[in-house]
């Protein structure tokens, strides 16, 4: 009769979970704390700078670079899900997270990862009209067309992450509350249930893979056709022009992908990688691609270059 009040309580009301970090190398926690808290600090700075100057810059207020403010929103919010937790992790030890905790700090990070994927769809899009059709970007570009296309990359985001927490919500917790790892995630929480978790297993390596590949596909249609038409051009210089305003977008996008669909993948086949580095690896791709996006953004790009500059040097005479 305990037992059964047991199984029913952790069902209904599961946790505290505990999250250790990365196994195997506690002891060198504070030492991998020191820059990951520099890498997370500069991408607070880095894509605040962003927000800032495209919001207050009337000739940064384009298409291109709305998308380029959703991009940095959503780097903000993707390693904050995690990253503050983990550093508490790093340099306090083992932290104990409720339930409905872990389920938040699990949507924000997989649904912010998923706007990430149809934000750079978007932008390559974005890119691919203002190549392909530089006379009519602005009439195919309106603002009430980039209002839908907002909402579509919200609702989809929010749609294909919401079952995961209502796949987890269902399943009954009756061995252990302690996750081997910095943050709570779909399939990290699942493996701990006394359930068959094979539809949260295929759900979430299928969902992901069909709107990471569909996007990246997308993507790929859209620099093929790009390419095309920049060769196409009749003189060098404008050549160069076309393929500079994309060399930017085109880092990202590799930056991105490359780690997201490794650990996607790491995680449904990746038995005989060491745990260790699977964490390890999963924390670096939440905090690199967000800090480096806006210094390349700001190198590659003069507009956001030179306000920069324009930015930095007001503060220094004041």
């Amino acid at each position: 009769m305990s037992v059964m009040a047991t199984f029913n309580l952790s069902h209904l009301d599961p946790g505290p979970f505990i999250l250790l970090g990365i196994p195997g190398l506690e002891k060198f926690h504070v030492w991998i704390g020191i820059p990951f808290f520099v890498i997370y600090l500069m991408g607070i700075m880095g894509n605040s700078v962003l927000l800032y100057l495209i919001s207050t810059e009337h000739s940064l207020h384009e298409p291109m670079f709305f998308f380029l403010s959703m991009l940095a929103a959503t780097d903000l919010i993707l390693p904050s899900s995690c990253v503050p937790k983990t550093l508490s992790i790093f340099w306090l030890g083992p932290q104990e997270i409720s339930f409905a905790g872990c389920l938040t700090q699990m949507f924000f990070h997989h649904c912010s990862f998923a706007m990430d994927s149809a934000i750079l769809l978007a932008m390559a899009f974005d890119r691919y009209v203002a190549i392909c059709f530089p006379l009519r970007y602005n009439t195919i570009l309106t603002r009430q067309f980039i209002g839908k296309i907002t909402v579509g990359i919200i609702s989809r985001s929010f749609c294909i992450i919401l079952p995961c927490v209502f796949l987890l919500k269902r399943l009954p917790f009756c061995r252990t509350f302690v996750v081997p790892h910095t943050y709570c995630e779909h399939i990290g929480i699942a493996r701990l249930a006394c359930a068959d978790i094979s539809i949260n297993i295929w759900y979430g390596f299928a969902v992901p893979i069909m709107t990471v590949m569909s996007d990246l596909i997308f993507i790929g249609v859209s620099y093929s056709l790009i390419l095309r038409a920049v060769f196409n051009l009749p003189s060098q210089d404008a050549r160069q022009k076309a393929l500079s305003t994309c060399g930017s977008h085109i880092c990202v996008i590799l930056m991105f992908f490359t780690p997201a669909i490794f650990s996607v993948l790491a995680h449904r086949f990746g038995n005989n990688i060491p745990r260790s580095f699977h964490i390890l690896f999963a924390n670096l791709y939440v905090t690199i691609p967000s800090a480096l996006n806006p210094i390349i953004y700001g190198v590659k790009t003069k507009k956001i270059q030179d306000k920069v500059i324009l930015l930095f040097s007001r503060k220094g005479k004041q």
